[in-house]
């Protein structure tokens, strides 16, 4: 049983218990019935067949990878994605989903749309979450980011370039160093950050920022 139809059986389960122990439960207004306990999107699909949010997730990477479809709808499957992996779920669920190598992919894409919304989804995805920061170090993200950060001809690229770039050091020691090594020497005067320092991360942040091409 997946996930989504078990906790809709929990629930369920808890609702017919409150409806035993008090039947007027079962006539009063929702917000009045005894168990509360809310269940997620995922389970209502899977009672009424609509796609969970990983086939969602899957879904919107196909499109953007479409060689078939508009930059217009690759830029709504873009936002459709990064309203997703806000879940902190849903991003963990991406390493499983197999879909970091296709969003990372879309750092080189000869469109600067495109650049910029796969770094404002790396930076959504990896914000207060320790998993997915490490899932993006290993994958390797950390040096296009910078590249784009640094070199990138449009402003709003290295703008949200830069955003994936502090999301991804913050309060995590291993990418700070990855990232500060890949930096001119400008931008970290020689000392080593401590990532759980956020006046000095937003030092080093606020310097990239500002940076001139």
């Amino acid at each position: 049983m997946d996930k989504g139809m078990n906790q809709l059986l929990q629930w369920s389960i808890e609702n017919s218990e409150a409806t035993r122990n008090d039947p007027s439960a079962a006539t009063g207004s929702i917000d009045e019935r005894p168990s509360a306990r809310s269940i997620n999107q995922d389970a209502i699909n899977s009672l009424f067949g609509g796609p969970s949010d990983a086939e969602l997730m899957k879904q919107s990477i196909a499109a953007i990878e479409s060689s078939d479809l508009s930059l217009e709808n690759k830029l709504v499957a873009f936002d459709n994605f990064e309203q997703l992996i806000e879940t902190i779920d849903n991003a963990n669920n991406m390493e499983s989903l197999g879909l970091w190598t296709p969003l990372i992919k879309q750092l080189d894409s000869t469109e600067a749309d495109i650049r910029k919304m796969a770094a404002w989804c790396l930076g959504t995805a990896v914000q207060n979450n320790v998993k997915a920061q490490e899932r993006m170090m290993v994958m390797g993200a950390i040096p296009a980011l910078v590249r784009l950060a640094l070199e990138d001809t449009s402003e709003p690229v290295r703008k949200k370039a830069t955003y994936a770039i502090s999301s991804e050091i913050r309060n995590y020691q291993p990418a700070c160093d990855v990232a500060l090594q890949l930096l001119p020497e400008e931008f970290r005067a020689n000392e080593k950050v401590d990532a759980e320092d956020m006046d000095a991360v937003d030092k080093v942040m606020n310097s990239l920022r500002e940076r001139k091409m």
